[in-house]
């Protein structure tokens, strides 16, 4: 196996510039926030998500494995940065009342591995939101080809695989679509 490139540490310091923020009115509904209790920003980088939902919950919890992407997000203030890996999270079972990953499933190493730890660390009645390009269309097939040269381990899946990592008897799933966007909402009931 090829070592892993940290591409993002090198990005880390432009990555907001280059790469404009979800529209949080979106991820504010779907998460259905407020919350009081804690947030995890699963693979969430410089923690530009978890800023623009700041307030909405007790706690966020950025979780990366790019330390370069985590000192940005340190460097947000208010949010818990933590460098891990989302296949094996430092945390313990049904911590978090939400759960956001936005851009990021496709970065995995094992998306198997990580849905089965974004749902253990799911409280009963929480929801966890994916935020992920449609690989449906043309541009983003090109995107992840450029991905897939540039050696960054992609792998991107259709809305249905997504769900299908979710099937748990107390797994209620959907799908939203919008342009070249897809988000997966799965709710622990």
């Amino acid at each position: 196996m090829m070592p892993f490139l940290d591409h993002f540490s090198l990005m880390a310091p432009y990555y907001d510039r280059w790469f404009k923020s979800t529209e949080p009115n979106k991820l504010r509904s779907l998460l259905d926030l407020p919350v009081t209790g804690m947030v995890l920003d699963a693979g969430g980088g410089t923690g530009r998500v978890s800023k623009l939902l700041e307030g909405l919950a007790s706690v966020f919890v950025v979780a990366d494995e790019s330390r370069g992407m985590l000192i940005q997000a340190h460097l947000k203030g208010a949010l818990a940065p933590v460098c891990t890996c989302t296949e094996n999270l430092p945390f313990s079972e049904s911590q978090f009342d939400r759960i956001v990953m936005v851009d990021a499933l496709h970065h995995v190493l094992n998306s198997r591995k990580t849905a089965d730890e974004l749902w253990r660390l799911l409280k009963s009645g929480g929801k966890i939101v994916i935020e992920e390009p449609d690989i449906r269309k043309l541009a983003i097939k090109l995107v992840a080809f450029v991905e897939k040269m540039a050696l960054m381990r992609s792998h991107f899946l259709p809305a249905d695989a997504i769900e299908r990592l979710f099937l748990h008897p107390q797994a209620k799933t959907r799908v939203e679509r919008d342009n070249h966007t897809v988000w997966v909402i799965i709710e622990k009931m």
